[in-house]
């Protein structure tokens, strides 16, 4: 059993270390991005990366407080599952109301390894790969259509 100390230690090495493999890597727009804090645009819709002994999981998250924005949003990303699906590699979970969150339905789109462990340290080289994988499969993406899931969303 790992401490919280020990955790956050864990955590705080492998995130710095994965800004650090990313911090030359630009947008398919050719700019600098900040990939720990992604840029959507879209107020209340956020990437997540989430690193477990379980699995490894990128998401994207819609999560707006009106319930009828979220359900635009999600209608939107419906429409265009083709297309994210075959930038992206493979399909991902849909799933329109996936959880609440402060009150908030959230819609999560997401990829998930579960043959990765986070506590392996073999697996560690792995994970980054994945993440960063899903990031730059998600930008070229969502470069291409953000400008539709701003309007939507104001």
């Amino acid at each position: 059993m790992i401490s919280k100390e020990e955790l956050k230690e864990r955590n705080g090495k492998f995130w710095t270390a994965f800004q650090k493999e990313m911090r030359n890597v630009r947008s398919s727009t050719g700019r600098r991005v900040n990939w720990i804090n992604y840029p959507l645009g879209v107020k209340d819709a956020y990437l997540r990366m989430e690193t477990t002994g379980k699995f490894t999981r990128f998401s994207f998250d819609i999560q707006p407080k009106d319930d009828g924005v979220r359900s635009i949003l999600w209608e939107q990303m419906t429409e265009l599952r083709v297309v994210l699906e075959d930038q992206m590699g493979s399909s991902g979970v849909w799933s329109e109301f996936d959880s609440v969150f402060a009150g908030r339905n959230v819609s999560r789109i997401y990829w998930e390894r579960t043959d990765l462990n986070f506590y392996s340290d073999t697996d560690l080289p792995e994970i980054q790969a994945f993440l960063k994988g899903k990031l730059i499969a998600f930008d070229a993406f969502y470069q291409e259509y953000k400008e539709i899931l701003i309007t939507l969303a104001e």
